[in-house]
């Protein structure tokens, strides 16, 4: 009996969290000019220092519902290195992780000159991430087996993300390796995999005019190695400077390539992972503020609201002279 209830939390964690088991979860707060959240190799990239705060809550009318907050940092440290920390901690019902990170890049500029933007990055974290299982609640469901013990589980685990950007002008291309280490956390035994690593890319390229308007279309790419699950996002943004700062808008729409199978009362049909994300922010001296908001596409749903997310950022240490391009995540 023991054995089975640990086999139906499992299932039921990984059905949920198909592209977000380990780490940080990746949604669209890259987005939100936060692109080191993602990848290592864009620590210190930018002309300045940046602090990122988010919270993410997911489905408001359903109890112990999905959040996330993420608190990061980055800057430029001499002329060729980066460093930065993340700070994350995500719960989703019984279950939620702690975590740090730490890193470290290193830049290369093919440029003659401060202006001209052409940069070749590495960059490595290095993470301690701390998995809960609260069985203590579980005596609240109406099925509780004593069996369980009526304990909190922690596992921890280290692991390392590895990755590389370019910048060329307007045009930007990242990747990275998330959880590149073999490892397994023993939170729920034989059920769990030691392979938990991710693959990430993503590249963008910015048109239009400073005057006017600026356009970023942009795709990520992301695939999870042991599961072989994939999902594509492909993203507009539009950025628009005014008098008192910059306002820009956007908007993802995130396909999963993978589905499930779930039957209606005229058959089965198979239903795959997708949303839309409308996102707006505004930019104003040194400050950033953005608001996205997630909405699920498909028959099968887990409530009727959608996942919102508040971003608050914070620039400085900014160098005196931009480069001579349209790129908003460098400039």
């Amino acid at each position: 009996m023991y054995t089975r209830i640990k086999l139906v939390i499992v299932l039921l964690f990984i059905s949920l969290n198909a592209f977000s088991q380990e780490g940080i979860p990746v949604y669209s707060d890259y987005l939100s000019d936060n692109y080191y959240l993602i990848f290592p190799s864009m620590a210190g990239a930018a002309n300045c220092s940046k602090v990122r705060l988010t919270a993410r809550k997911q489905w408001f009318d359903q109890e112990n519902a999905p959040a996330l907050q993420t608190l990061s940092y980055n800057g430029k440290v001499g002329e060729r290195s980066g460093v930065g920390a993340i700070l994350f901690n995500d719960v989703n019902g019984y279950h939620s992780q702690f975590g740090f990170k730490a890193t470290y890049a290193h830049h290369i500029m093919f440029s003659r000159d401060e202006v001209d933007l052409n940069q070749l990055s590495f960059g490595v974290n290095v993470g301690v991430n701390q998995s809960q299982l609260d069985e203590t609640e579980f005596q609240n469901s109406g099925d509780y087996d004593p069996v369980l013990g009526n304990i909190v589980q922690h596992a921890s685990y280290f692991n390392l993300d590895i990755g590389a950007s370019y910048n060329f002008l307007d045009f930007s291309l990242n990747g990275v390796i998330k959880n590149v280490l073999e490892t397994r956390q023993a939170l729920y035994t034989e059920y769990e995999s030691d392979n938990l690593r991710k693959f990430i890319v993503s590249g963008g390229y910015v048109f239009g005019n400073a005057d006017k308007v600026l356009w970023e279309p942009s795709l990520l790419f992301q695939y999870v190695d042991k599961t072989k699950e994939s999902a594509m996002d492909i993203n507009l943004k539009a950025y628009k400077n005014l008098d008192m700062g910059q306002l820009w808008a956007g908007v993802s729409y995130r396909k999963s390539f993978d589905g499930i199978e779930v039957t209606n009362g005229g058959g089965t049909n198979s239903q795959k992972l997708n949303y839309v994300n409308p996102i707006l922010g505004f930019n104003y001296k040194n400050f950033m503020f953005a608001y996205s908001y997630t909405h699920l596409l498909g028959e099968i749903q887990y409530g009727n609201s959608g996942f919102h997310q508040i971003t608050l950022g914070f620039n400085f240490l900014c160098k005196p002279v931009k480069y001579d391009c349209n790129c908003p995540a460098i400039n």
